[in-house]
């Protein structure tokens, strides 16, 4: 922790990561409408007429998007005391790559395309918005679906063996009488379609036998279903059940968020949240 408060880190900060403040509110809406717009021009800028006559206005402004851009990326990492803790997390990185490629297109040519990644920084509308419950249920399915991840993982080993058998017990049963299933990787392929009861009908079976094994794995993929809804929401359920309530306080040292209402020191790197 720095033994001296800098008034000028504490005041970016304020500005740049809390939305509490009218400052901090301006600063957010507009750069909302800055990605907004970066990407709508990446959008139009891959329309071909649009692209041959308008090509240096859209240059012009990818590099205006890209210059406040960096700035603004520079001034997060300057006004938060361990910036590196910041760069690795979530919001570090995609606002990092959101800039990275209009500087690779100097080098490497169509990679200012990627930029729409910025899109993904619009998910700071839910802090701006004041939509704190939202953060909340996100927060909940996030941990919902880390806390089964064993479980589902288990699901889709049996899932994949059984498309496996069943593709090969189907090529066992048409690869003769039917070029549709001309290989095992082929009518693996049928299984995966069929079980997830998708159904292209790009490769159907011919005979009577393989008929009735596609009705039988139809069915089956109904049932499947049903599985990783379940198991999901048993633990949603659980999550729900417990008393997680969180605020949109950012943390000066590291910049994360979503830390107990009743909180005096960040969950994620131990340091003071506040203070004043």
């Amino acid at each position: 922790m720095p033994t001296n408060i800098n008034p000028l880190k504490e005041r970016l900060h304020e500005i740049i990561f809390e939305a509490d403040t009218p400052a901090g509110k301006v600063f957010d809406v507009s750069l909302l409408v800055l990605i907004a717009a970066s990407v709508l021009v990446v959008m139009l800028e891959s329309v071909d007429p649009l692209q041959q006559r308008y090509s240096k206005i859209f240059t012009y402004l990818e590099w205006a998007f890209t210059i406040v851009f960096t700035i603004e990326y520079i001034l997060r990492l300057y006004c938060v005391y361990r910036p590196m803790k910041y760069a690795t997390s979530f919001f570090g990185i995609v606002d990092l790559l959101s800039i990275l490629p209009t500087y690779l297109s100097l080098f490497v040519q169509g990679t200012h395309y990627l930029v729409v990644i910025r899109g993904l920084r619009l998910l700071r509308v839910f802090r701006i918005l004041k939509l704190g419950h939202f953060l909340k249920e996100g927060d909940v399915i996030v941990r919902a679906l880390m806390a089964s991840r064993a479980k589902i993982t288990v699901f889709l080993t049996f899932v994949m063996l059984a498309t496996i058998i069943f593709g090969s017990v189907m090529y066992l049963v048409e690869g003769g009488s039917n070029d549709s299933f001309s290989s095992i990787p082929r009518s693996i392929y049928w299984a995966i379609v069929t079980l997830t009861t998708v159904g292209y009908g790009d490769i159907t079976p011919a005979t009577a036998i393989g008929q009735f094994l596609s009705a039988a794995i139809m069915i089956l993929g109904y049932a499947i279903i049903a599985v990783p809804t379940g198991i999901v929401s048993a633990e949603f359920i659980s999550e729900l059940n417990s008393d997680r309530g969180t605020n949109t306080q950012a943390c000066r040292y590291c910049g994360k968020e979503g830390h107990a209402d009743d909180a005096v020191y960040c969950k994620y790197c131990g340091e003071i949240l506040n203070e004043n």
